[in-house]
């Protein structure tokens, strides 16, 4: 039986598995509710033989996924906008485009001051680029989204 979780590291575990999904959902070509469903039926909390995956917040997952699918052309925009002319969002590492597309969800929402959507998905990128300068890309892009998805924040 694993320990429970504070609601910080469960809401952690939500924008991961968000990133993760949506990241799977563009290279594989499925649904938002496929794989949803698969995430909560065979990744969350599921223990295997190396260790138990973290427990998430389910609301949040759900919430960023769903939102990444219904705002992802402003959050591609927005991301455009935040990226040099020569690279369009298109252009850019696949883990990158889902990771903006999930944090953008989130900025698109008024739920999440975006100064802590930006504290989480940095970390995210600190995760999945340890050794990059992915992390400083990814604060200066989504600083450049907050302020024009929820100018009223700042």
């Amino acid at each position: 039986m694993t320990p429970p979780v504070d609601k910080r590291a469960r809401s952690a575990a939500a924008r991961l598995y968000a990133v993760q999904a949506l990241f799977q959902m563009e290279a594989a070509g499925i649904s938002a509710d496929r794989v949803m469903r698969e995430f909560e039926d065979w990744r969350i909390g599921v223990e295997d033989e190396d260790a138990p995956s973290p427990e998430a917040d389910s609301n949040l997952f759900r919430r960023l996924v769903d939102d990444a699918v219904t705002w992802q052309s402003k959050v591609d925009q927005a991301t455009d906008h935040a990226l040099v002319a020569k690279w369009p969002i298109d252009r850019i590492d696949p883990v990158l485009r889902a990771l903006f597309r999930a944090a953008g969800a989130e900025l698109v929402t008024p739920v999440t001051p975006p100064k802590v959507v930006i504290t989480e998905y940095v970390r995210l990128a600190e995760a999945f680029f340890p050794e990059g300068r992915e992390p400083k890309f990814v604060n200066a892009v989504l600083d450049h989204m907050a302020r024009q998805l929820r100018p009223e924040a700042f």
